[in-house]
């Protein structure tokens, strides 16, 4: 039987999404309670890794288990053997072809930016900051020269692996609150590193040191070395991967 489980993490302390076997993972930990659930060693797979610090609020993973267990075991059990930084949301078999990578049709990050002089303090962990000021309005309207499909190897990491750097990016957004820049990413997936370099480059437009045209200038270019910093992992959560409606998944990770 296979099932999908929803999944929130808080990353912090967590050395990323995949298992190791010199440090903590949130994969690690996840499957180390479903295999204690189900009396047999259980692996996982995810819609999409992340990095050391950073956040999951609506990951989705799948896993086989002939174990016979009521659903509240997977989630309520699983949630028992689980440390405080890691929940199970939601559990519910599925089809056997279901796969919840390759069935994604879209993910979505977040990324949280405090804009003021003094540092975070009550919400460190789950913002980066900014102590000069932005200009959010400038971000937008730069980040929408990056909708559709591109080739984003200027926003890629050297280390990664993907074979393919072209993607779809369907939405991206912008907006103020108070102190805050709530940073919102679409794509059909992403490469490593994608969005914290894309939110480093929208900085260097925010504090008007460049703009619209030179962001343009650096994805046509495919050159890492001319966009901005990689912004820092706190800020960054991984909303989760959205599905068509045929897999029958709760309403948060359907398209």
């Amino acid at each position: 039987m296979r099932y999908a489980l929803g999944i929130e993490y808080e990353g912090t302390d967590f050395n990323g999404w995949q298992r190791l076997s010199h440090a903590p993972s949130v994969q690690g930990a996840l499957e180390s309670a479903l295999s204690f659930v189900a009396d047999h060693p259980v692996e996982v797979v995810c819609a999409g890794r992340t990095d050391a610090g950073v956040h999951g609020s609506g990951q989705v993973v799948h896993f086989d288990s002939e174990a016979v267990r009521p659903l509240q075991a997977w989630q309520m059990g699983g949630n028992s053997r689980l440390p405080g930084s890691v929940a199970i949301l939601w559990a519910q078999p599925v089809a056997a072809e279901f796969h919840a990578r390759f069935s994604a049709r879209a993910r979505r990050y977040r990324y949280r930016l405090l804009n003021r002089r003094i540092r975070p303090a009550l919400q460190a962990r789950f913002q980066s900051w900014e102590p000069r000021p932005l200009d959010a309005e400038a971000m937008h309207a730069a980040a929408q020269v990056l909708l559709g499909t591109h080739d984003f190897s200027a926003f890629r990491t050297a280390q990664c692996q993907a074979p393919n750097p072209v993607r779809d990016l369907q939405a991206i957004s912008v907006e103020r609150s108070g102190d805050e820049l709530l940073i919102q990413v679409q794509a059909n997936a992403f490469l490593h590193h994608m969005v914290r370099n894309i939110v480093g480059s929208l900085m260097v437009v925010g504090r008007g040191e460049a703009s619209a045209a030179w962001l343009g200038d650096v994805l046509a270019g495919r050159d890492r070395t001319l966009a901005g910093p990689t912004a820092p992992a706190a800020g960054l959560t991984f909303v989760g991967p959205r599905y068509p409606r045929e897999w029958n998944l709760p309403e948060a990770v359907c398209l």
